[in-house]
Order: C-alpha cells, then structure tokens, then sequence
C-alpha cells in the first residue's frame, strides 16, 4: 500500500524573507539628499538678493509713483508726475548727454589706450612685471582717494599740473581745470582714464596669453607683418575679451558718481553732472525721495535695457558657444 506523504505548512520550510529596498529608493534618497544641499547652499544668497537688490528696486519704482521726502512711508500720490518732471529737467537732460558723452570717449580713447598697452606689454622686455603693476596701481586706489589727489593735482596755480605746465613755458594752458565749464568734462575724463585704463589692460593681458603662440608664428612664417598679425590673428581672437570690456565699460560710464561727487560735486553749474550725482543731490541733499526714485527707476531701465540688448545682440556668440562647450564635455 502507498501513502501520500504531504509536508506539514507548520513544520514545512520557511517563505522567503521580503525583498530589501531597492537601488530605486537609494537613489531617490540620494537625490533628495543633493537637491537639500543645493537649496541649502543657495538660500543665503536668495535671501541677500531678495534683501539687498530685489526689494530696494520694487519699493523704489513704487515710491517713484509718490511725492515723498523720505520719512514714513509714501502717501502722496502724484502718478507719473516724477517721471514727466524728470523729462523736463534741463539738469537730467545734460546728464543724459554727459552719459552718452563718457560713453563715446571710453570707447574712442580709454580702451583702445587700454588695448595698445596690453599688447606692448604683452611683449618680451625688460621690467615689464613692473610697468604691469605701475599702471594697474590706480585702479587699485579708492575713488576718493584717486578725487583727492587730483584735486590737489588740478588745484588752480598751486596744484602740480599748473606747475608743470608753467615750468615749460605753457602757463597759458593751465587754469580752473575743474571750475571751467568749457575744460571740467575733459579733466574729468582724464582722471577717469587713468583710474580705469589699467583694469581694462589687465583683462586684455589676460585675453592675450590665452593666444596659442603657434598662431601668431605660422603668420610670421607666411609673411605678416605686425599690424597684419595684430589684425587678422590678435583681434579676432581678442574678440570676446573686448565685448566684455565694452560692457563694462558702458555701465561703469551710466553708473558713475563717487569720482565726480568727491572732486566737483556736479559743478560748476551741474556742467559735471551725472545721473548718479543727480539722484543723490534730490534725495539726500533735498529730500525729494520720489523724485530721486524716478531718477534711479530711469537708471535702471537705461542698465537693463542695454545690458538685454548687448547679450542679445552681441554676447550671444560667446553666450551659445559656452553653452555648447558644456554639453559636449558631458560623458
């Protein structure tokens, strides 16, 4: 006789223990461990650009819209009474004139200045670490102290220029350099240049050694001469290097206040005026904080409006080929 034998379900084997957490759920963990970190890093600065930037642009264009002088919070409602004051003020108008002005002598004269002496300096010769640091000294020096020392250099018949001009028979040259609507502008311009020329040449510097020399050898070899090279090889290669000094040098020019405030004030007879200096006269000489808004929101419209402009239109090339760089080094 046979018999069936059927295991016992109590005594049988034991089922199998429940899978562990799979490579799914580690790497969800992981990412949102990531994903805390990023945002943990990024929040200070978020809140310091919400604090600092952000809101002070917000309550400015709201304040723009007020009568106010600044003392608890805006309550006379005049519209777009500022704005249309602004536009009528002979005194903003010529700021807006200087501004253009600046902008035009920077790009004719303070880069290319700039440029010429980062390429002879770019050159094998002796002491050039220290003609390098002689010309980037200034831009190193405070705007005060660069308006206090040229105060003192253009101080009429005692200050240094008059002195020298006197000592070789140009006396007639000298004057009230920063007194004379006619002369105050060019002074000004002056100084400018030599505060910032040797920032913009040290970013030229920079642009120039990351040149391959085989470049500028080979057109040696095929014949070229200096200018050629400088034009056919040095230029192009230069060329996002120089966008970004135009652009820096176009807002510095909008954007420019502590070295006229400290040596002329905006003087004589706001023939030194800029929009910066204009503001801060209105709204914390004045007390005119509404007016002095409209005059910031202006400014800032004006920034914004060249700086979409020139990424659009000019730092696009650079812009794609960054972008283009970053997704073809992936693996």
């Amino acid at each position: 006789m046979t018999s069936t034998f059927l295991p016992d379900r109590r005594t049988g084997p034991a089922d199998p223990p429940p899978p562990a957490a799979g490579p799914d759920r580690e790497r969800a963990r992981r990412r949102a461990a990531h994903w805390l970190t990023a945002v943990g890093f990024q929040v200070p600065a978020l809140v310091l650009f919400l604090v600092l930037v952000l809101l002070p642009i917000l309550f400015a264009l709201y304040a723009a819209f007020f009568r106010w002088g600044g003392f608890g919070m805006p309550s006379d409602y005049v519209g777009t009474e500022n704005f249309s004051r602004l536009f009528a003020d002979p005194v903003f108008l010529g700021d807006l004139w200087r501004c253009l002005l600046l902008v035009v002598l920077s790009l004719a004269l303070q880069l290319p200045f700039a440029l010429a002496m980062a390429v002879l300096l770019n050159q094998r010769m002796r002491g050039r670490a220290v003609y390098r640091m002689l010309f980037f000294a200034p831009y190193v020096l405070s705007e005060a102290i660069t308006g206090v020392l040229f105060s003192m250099i253009f101080a009429p018949g005692d200050g240094l220029a008059d002195q020298i001009l006197g000592g070789v028979g140009l006396e007639g040259l000298g004057g009230e350099w920063f007194a004379d609507p006619s002369m105050v502008m060019a002074t000004l311009f002056l100084v400018m240049t030599w505060k910032y020329f040797g920032f913009h040449m040290m970013l030229y510097l920079a642009g120039l050694q990351s040149i391959p020399k085989e470049l500028n050898e080979a057109a040696l070899i095929d014949g070229a001469n200096a200018w050629q090279r400088l034009r056919s090889v040095t230029l192009p290669l230069l060329a996002p290097t120089l966008r970004i000094s135009v652009f820096l040098s176009v807002i510095g020019a909008i954007q420019l206040f502590d070295l006229v405030w400290v040596i002329t004030q905006g003087g004589p007879d706001h023939h030194s005026e800029t929009m910066a200096v204009t503001l801060f006269q209105f709204g914390f000489k004045r007390y005119q904080v509404g007016y002095a808004s409209a005059i910031s929101v202006v400014m800032f419209g004006i920034s914004l409006v060249f700086a979409l402009a020139y990424q659009r239109f000019v730092l696009r090339r650079d812009l794609q080929g960054a972008t283009t760089t970053m997704r073809g080094g992936g693996t």
